[in-house]
């Protein structure tokens, strides 16, 4: 019998939910960089050229890998939730390679744009 934290269903279960935590983390310095945005110029421009170092390039494409985890993960989810299955033991989990792949793909091709 196969462990239930083995199962592909877990993974994607725990990627959905580690990327929906880590993205909510992101949060307050997404909107710290916005209310700069409101202070002036001067702010931004400083806060800006802390983002051109190479530790917040490999932070942003983070950012996008997890993004593109948690869109392709939920969008499992809510394919489970409400579409009918083919069989009742199909819980859709070739899908979470998809998910993983595409992941990949994305934050691969944000890296390459970005250095």
């Amino acid at each position: 019998m196969k462990s239930v934290h083995n199962h592909k269903a877990y993974w994607a279960f725990i990627g959905h939910r580690v990327s929906g935590l880590l993205l909510a983390i992101f949060l307050p310095f997404h909107f710290l960089a916005l209310g700069l945005a409101l202070e002036g110029a001067a702010p931004l421009d400083s806060f800006l050229a802390l983002t051109d170092t190479p530790v917040v390039k490999v932070a942003e494409w983070g950012l996008v890998l997890l993004l593109t985890l948690h869109l392709a993960f939920g969008l499992r989810l809510l394919v489970l939730e409400f579409l009918p299955w083919r069989a009742p033991r199909d819980a859709r989990l070739n899908w979470v390679g998809w998910g993983a792949g595409a992941a990949i793909v994305v934050g691969a091709a944000f890296l390459i744009g970005v250095f």
